[in-house]
């Protein structure tokens, strides 16, 4: 890295700006990590990676799917995982980091996005890491059956998740790819009345029998626009562990599941293929 001479200090990292299919993408040095980035599309922020500590998550939703990598197998067991959505890569690396000999897989359909993230936060070349250009679910449609043992959605287009990807078709799909006991992860976004939230809930629930959703209390409440983490699964979840992590948390939060989150859904129908929408626009305060 370049030093200032007469201060003797690396120095100050600039803001790298550049287009992508998404959008303007824009790497923000964070102030405080030498090696910390900040990405966000069209302003919107996505990811934070300090490429000197993979194991530091900084995003409140980030930390909850963290937990959910922690808790998805014994601790340091390698993991078989299908990232769709891959931002900056934190997820990947932070189970690369905690899980070294894991198996991992990104689907990205932002070619230009994926250049960048290579060029200018690299991954660890040890990592056993490929990412596909392609969409979500024409990717996931590659993974053998089976095969995973974790698989995390986070695909966001304009600050909305895609239609297709919020379907019982689509989750169907999921099922398929993770082995008996494997985990599903998703994060939402919403805001009051929650429909989609609601929506996501009941279209899981007709593809997996259990569930459950971390999520800060306001947003749970309605009284704001925010993300919720749905964890899902074909056997019992680590829900008394989840909850603990969750509610200790920097941003405390809360996990629903059994009755209280059927009861959350509030008979809301499931979503199909033929009516399916993206999930809402973010508000413009979400972002300020």
């Amino acid at each position: 890295m370049a030093r200032n001479k007469q201060r003797g200090r690396p120095a100050a990292a600039e803001v790298v700006v550049e287009a992508v299919d998404g959008g303007l993408a824009e790497l923000i040095p964070d102030r405080d990590r030498p090696r910390g980035w900040t990405l966000l599309i069209d302003g919107a922020p996505q990811s934070h990676v300090d490429l000197d500590d993979p194991a530091l998550l900084t995003f409140e939703y980030q930390r909850r799917l963290g937990h959910v990598i922690d808790l998805a197998a014994p601790a340091g067991r390698p993991l078989n995982a299908v990232h769709l959505g891959g931002g900056a890569f934190t997820l990947a690396r932070y189970l690369a980091a905690t899980r070294p000999r894991s198996t991992q897989q990104i689907v990205e359909v932002d070619g230009p996005l994926v250049e960048l993230v290579r060029a200018r936060l690299p991954l660890d070349p040890g990592a056993r890491i490929r990412v596909r250009s392609t969409d979500a679910r024409a990717g996931l449609g590659k993974v053998p059956d089976g095969w995973a043992d974790l698989v995390i959605a986070d695909v966001f287009s304009g600050a909305r998740t895609p239609a297709h990807l919020t379907s019982t078709e689509f989750l169907a799909e999921v099922r398929r790819v993770l082995r008996p006991g494997g985990h599903y992860a998703a994060n939402l976004a919403d805001g009051p009345p929650l429909s989609h939230l609601r929506g996501q809930i009941a279209t899981a629930a007709t593809v997996f029998p259990e569930l459950a959703l971390a999520a800060d209390p306001t947003v749970l409440r309605g009284r704001r626009f925010g993300n919720a983490v749905l964890l899902a699964s074909d056997r019992p979840l680590p829900v008394a562990e989840l909850t603990r992590r969750v509610a200790s948390d920097p941003h405390a939060g809360r996990v629903e599941h059994g009755k209280a989150l059927a009861d959350f859904t509030g008979g809301a129908a499931a979503v199909t293929d033929a009516a399916a929408k993206p999930s809402p626009v973010p508000p413009p305060s979400v972002f300020r």
